[in-house]
């Protein structure tokens, strides 16, 4: 074998193994992903019951119900809502008309629980795409 097809199996060979690496990357984290959703994407379809998503937008309202750890509320992006369920302790900025990010699994009823709630740190600031979600509803609305 001359040293040039040792080299091109060399690099043949590296390229396979990146490859494989990158394929057994993805695989390893497809479970682990998780997609954002507003509650105008959750009217239009819903996702696959028990799929790891993140429901985003801003607490309605008059919407928020605790029973001792529990809180039921409803999420909104100005065109639909979503009503979420979440156990455990909610952040200190969590509250009516503030903007929260809910990480979870959807229901077969449309209904999302919440494993984790994202809330907004200060006054000004609302996560990238439910900013982009609440722009495209006001400007459908004007």
């Amino acid at each position: 074998m001359t040293a040039k097809n040792q080299r091109l199996t060399l690099a043949l060979l590296a390229v396979a193994a990146i490859v494989a690496a990158a394929l057994l990357a993805l695989s390893g984290l497809k479970d682990q992903a998780a997609f954002f959703y507003a509650p105008s994407d959750v009217a239009a379809a819903v996702p696959a019951p028990d799929r790891a998503v993140r429901l985003g937008g801003m607490v309605e309202k008059g919407s928020i119900v605790r029973d001792g750890v529990a809180v039921a509320f409803v999420v909104t992006d100005g065109r639909a809502t979503t009503p979420v369920r979440f156990s455990g302790i909610t952040p200190d900025l969590f509250r009516e008309g503030s903007g929260v990010v809910a990480e979870g699994h959807f229901n077969a009823d449309r209904s999302f629980t919440a494993t984790n709630l994202l809330a907004k740190h200060d006054e000004r600031y609302m996560p990238p795409q439910v900013a982009g979600r609440m722009h495209e509803t006001k400007t459908l609305k004007d």
